[in-house]
C-alpha cells in the first residue's frame, strides 16, 4: 500500500514553496539513485505500471537479465519493499521482477474486493507486460496463496512455485469459528490488532530495527484492503480451495520456511505435482530481510533445482482449470 499517508504533513492544505518542492524532488532523485546503486545493477529500469483485469493500476520495476525470470510477490500488507535483499543477488544471473499487489505500496485502492484470485491476476498482467515466457514464482506468506492463482493462470510459462514461509500445510483445518477469532482484534483495532498478530512471527533475537519498521510498516496498512485481503486468504483453508487449486498447477513447488509452525510434506504431496521444504531453522517469518544471506543462499538452490528440473523435462502432469 502507498505508505505517502505516513509522511508529516500529507494532510497538510497549505500549499508547499516552491523551495520545498525542490528539496523533495532532490530528495527523491538521490533515494532513486542509492537504490539503483546499492542493488549493484546497471540495468535497474524505472517503476512501471500497468492495469490488471479490472483496470486497477500495478506498480512493478524490473532489474537485469537472464531466464527464466524471477516474479517476487510480497505477503499481507507488505509490498516490493520486502524483497530489497534478494534484488541485487539475484538480478546479476536473472531478470527480477518485483511489484506491489492491488491496494499495496504504490498500486491502485479502487479494488472493491482483494482476493487471491485477484491478485493472481495482477501477477500475470505484470508478467504479460515483461513478456516473460518462463518464469519462477516466488510468494511470501500470503503470496503463496497468490502465486498459485497466478500459475493457474499462466500454464506452460512457470517453471515451478517457490514459497517464502508459507504453504506450510494446505489441508490444515481452519474453521469459520478459528477465522473469526484471528480476525476479530483486527477489526475492532486495526494497528494495534495488527502489531500484536504480526509481533508473534519474530524471534526474541530478531534484529530489532527490522521488526520495529515492519510492525510499523504493516499497522500502517489500508484497513479495508489488509481485511478483505486476510479474510479472502483465510477462506481458502476454510473451504479447501487452497489445496484443490493445486490440481490445476502441474509445476514443482519448493518452500523456505523458518522453523514457527510445522510442514506437513505428506498433505502438501496429496495435492502437489511435486513438494519440498527447506526449513532454515531459528528463523522468523520475514527471514527474508533478518537473515538474508542464509535464506538467500537456500532460494538459489531452490531456484536451481527448479530449473534443471526444467532442464530434464521432467513429465507435466495436471489438469485444465
Amino acid at each position: 500500500m502507498t505508505r505517502t499517508h505516513n509522511q508529516p504533513g500529507y494532510f497538510d492544505t497549505k500549499k508547499p514553496s516552491f523551495s520545498s518542492c525542490c528539496r523533495l524532488a532532490l530528495t527523491a532523485l538521490i533515494l532513486t539513485v542509492l537504490f539503483v546503486f546499492q542493488s549493484g545493477n546497471a540495468d535497474a529500469q524505472p517503476p512501471r505500471v500497468v492495469l490488471s483485469s479490472d483496470g486497477t493500476p500495478v506498480s512493478y520495476e524490473v532489474f537485469g537479465t537472464g531466464e527464466p525470470t524471477l516474479i517476487f510477490v510480497h505477503g499481507w500488507s507488505c509490498d516490493a519493499r520486502y524483497f530489497r535483499e534478494q534484488v541485487p543477488v539475484f538480478s546479476k544471473k536473472h531478470r527480477v521482477v518485483v511489484l506491489d499487489l492491488a491496494g499495496h505500496g504504490h498500486s491502485g485502492l479502487s479494488r472493491k474486493s482483494y482476493t487471491m484470485a485477484s491478485f493472481g491476476q495482477d501477477v500475470l498482467a505484470v508478467a504479460d507486460a515483461v513478456n516473460a515466457k518462463s518464469a519462477i514464482l516466488v510468494g511470501h506468506s500470503m503470496g503463496g496463496s497468490v502465486i498459485a492463482e497466478a500459475a493457474r493462470l499462466m500454464p506452460g510459462r512457470v517453471v515451478g512455485l517457490i514459497g517464502v514461509d508459507t504453504l506450510e500445510n494446505v489441508e490444515y483445518p481452519m474453521t469459520r469459528a478459528m477465522m473469526d477469532e484471528m480476525t476479530l482484534p483486527l477489526k475492532a483495532d486495526f494497528p494495534t490488532g495488527c502489531r500484536n498478530f504480526v509481533s508473534t512471527m519474530f524471534k526474541p533475537d530478531s534484529d530489532s530495527t527490522i521488526r520495529d519498521w515492519i510492525l510499523s510498516d504493516m499497522a500502517a496498512a489500508p484497513p479495508h484492503v489488509a481485511m478483505s485481503a486476510m479474510e479472502h486468504m483465510l477462506d481458502q483453508y476454510v473451504t479447501g480451495d487452497i489445496a484443490r487449486i493445486f490440481k490445476y498447477i502441474p509445476v514443482p513447488v519448493v518452500t523456505v520456511n523458518a522453523d514457527l509452525w510445522p510442514v506437513d510434506h505428506e498433505a502438501n504431496r496429496r495435492h502437489m505435482r511435486s513438494f519440498e521444504a527447506v526449513v532454515i531453522k531459528g528463523t522468523d517469518h520475514f527471514l527474508m530481510l533478518t537473515r538474508p544471506a542464509e535464506f538467500n543462499r537456500e532460494l538459489d538452490r531452490a531456484i536451481s533445482r527448479l530449473v534443471q528440473n526444467a532442464k530434464d523435462g521432467v513429465p507435466v502432469r495436471g489438469k485444465t482449470p
